[in-house]
């Protein structure tokens, strides 16, 4: 045999781990271990030290040594290359190299010098490999956790369907309407005293009053439960998301992290509101090229006090890219035309009171490569041990600021964490996903251009599409409203402006 034993032991000679690839008892590894620091010679720089016996082949790891035990006969530049190959397992596991933080992934460490030698000789594996094979990943299992979020989310939806239905049946008996069948029993010809008993027989109702409309319960009842607030659903829900699970909101259809890329709403308006709303549909082609950009947005008015309700307001367009206007029909459009002024065709009728009215919306639709806002490079190259990603950014319209950037990069799966060189800002890998998410929380002429290098194992396709999203208080048109005053008279009205640039789909295909 060539390697007996591998081990990780203080400079004192205790042993932390240890590793016996043949049949050794622990009093013997012990005692080879406690004879080595003794038998080191402090004024020679080896990495290696004999015995009659064995052979020590050894690398200082800080206040530890990382040791190899192999006999005498062994080939020593293979022994070395394979301490090497420890040395840098250890630090996979262990963020400091401490005797705490050694017996703390013990087990950890003992997996990985499995994978690296068997029966006494090295395997051809690198750390990659070594990382792939702990992880252990399963396809099965991936299979096994799709059909079970599956079912969940069939679950989930039938419950909320249910707790419709009950509450309907509930609110159409006390209002002395007939309700919908439930479960079979309902038809369009049954009378409102049978639609009765069967809903008191779901909601479980205490005993019968002489009142004609039938009292909601005030006993525990399944048919309450589920028409509370959903209470189970929401209690299932945290139990799943503290499994680490991603729940899709029933109320926007996106991921928690995708429903909230949106600015929070002023903390003071006036009764003059205006909100200035743009978005961005974007695809690029990996080797460049803008194959289609599509930019939406919308003046969106809210008045709340009916005195400010016959105003014109002053849009300033300063826009040169080419966008395509329309105005509200009630707007005149003439008057927009000629004075750049939003204005009724009757002047004497006031705009709505406390709704949301779109008066002015424009279109941008190019394949101009010197309008895309933030441009991404995403170059794969294949390397020996998988491939090495440069991707980077620059922000080519200066005058935008765009906050909470994050640049999603698809990565392989079952290949572990990728290895991150140079980076400009944070990331975070989502294994789940499978996602490497370069986040940037501000981007604008004074960071206009950052870098992220990574290497893993994978092929170049792997990467991409790469998506972009973010969020801004600018205008990407530069289309404003800047005065809002009353019809009669000119006077000026205060008003209060919210301006938004979000991303609808960002894509680099």
């Amino acid at each position: 045999m060539v390697l007996l034993a591998a081990a990780v032991c203080t400079k004192a000679g205790k042993a932390l781990v240890s590793r016996q690839f043949v049949e050794m008892t622990r009093t013997r590894v012990e005692g080879l271990l406690a004879a080595f620091p003794k038998l080191m010679n402090t004024g020679k720089q080896h990495t290696f030290v004999e015995t009659e016996s064995v052979r020590y082949v050894y690398q200082p790891l800080e206040k530890l040594y990382m040791v190899l035990v192999t006999t005498k006969n062994s080939n020593i530049l293979e022994d070395l290359e394979t301490l090497r190959l420890f040395s840098r397992v250890i630090p996979e596991y262990c963020r400091v190299l401490e005797e705490s933080e050694i017996s703390e992934h013990c087990f950890d460490l003992i997996f990985a010098f499995d994978e690296i030698v068997a029966l006494g000789y090295r395997e051809n594996v690198n750390l990659a490999q070594i990382r792939t094979f702990t992880e252990m990943d399963s396809h099965e299992e991936k299979v096994f956790r799709a059909v079970r979020e599956t079912q969940e989310r069939e679950a989930k939806a039938e419950m909320r369907r249910k707790a419709k239905e009950l509450q309907q049946i509930r609110r159409d008996v006390e209002r002395g309407k007939k309700g919908p069948g439930f479960g079979g029993f309902g038809s369009s010809g049954m009378s409102s005293s049978n639609t009765s008993i069967i809903t008191d027989t779901l909601i479980e109702p205490e005993k019968p009053k002489p009142t004609p409309v039938p009292v909601r319960s005030s006993g525990p009842s399944k048919a309450l439960k589920l028409v509370g607030k959903g209470k189970e659903v929401d209690d299932f829900v945290d139990k799943l998301k503290s499994e680490g699970e991603n729940i899709i909101l029933p109320s926007t259809g996106k991921r928690p992290s995708e429903a909230s890329k949106s600015l929070p709403p002023p903390a003071h308006t006036e009764s003059v509101h205006l909100r200035v709303e743009e978005k961005i549909t974007l695809t690029c082609g990996r080797d460049g090229g803008l194959q289609n950009m599509e930019v939406l947005g919308m003046i969106t008015l809210r008045v709340s006090d009916e005195k400010n309700g016959r105003i014109r307001l002053k849009v300033n367009n300063n826009d040169k890219k080419g966008v395509q206007l329309q105005t509200h029909p009630n707007v005149d459009k003439k008057l927009f035309t000629v004075e750049s002024v939003i204005g009724l065709k009757n002047p004497d009728k006031s705009f709505p009171l406390k709704s949301d009215v779109g008066v002015l919306k424009w279109r941008l639709q190019t394949t101009d490569e010197a309008l895309i806002p933030l441009t991404i490079n995403c170059w794969p190259s294949e390397s020996g041990t998988g491939c090495d990603v440069n991707i980077e950014y620059e922000l080519q319209d200066e005058s935008l600021e765009l906050n909470d950037v994050v640049i999603s990069i698809p990565v392989p799966s079952g290949v572990g964490a990728p290895v991150i060189g140079d980076l400009d800002g944070e990331y975070r890998h989502d294994s789940r996903r499978n996602v490497l998410e370069w986040c940037l929380p501000v981007i604008d002429v004074k960071n206009k251009t950052g870098s992220l290098e990574f290497s893993i194992p994978g092929q170049p396709n792997d990467f991409f599409p790469v998506s972009v999203s973010f969020v801004s208080k600018g205008s990407y048109c530069d289309i404003q409203v800047t005065k809002v005053s009353q019809v009669d008279g000119d006077s000026p009205v205060r008003f209060s402006t919210e301006t938004s640039f979000v991303v609808d789909k960002y894509e680099i295909l």
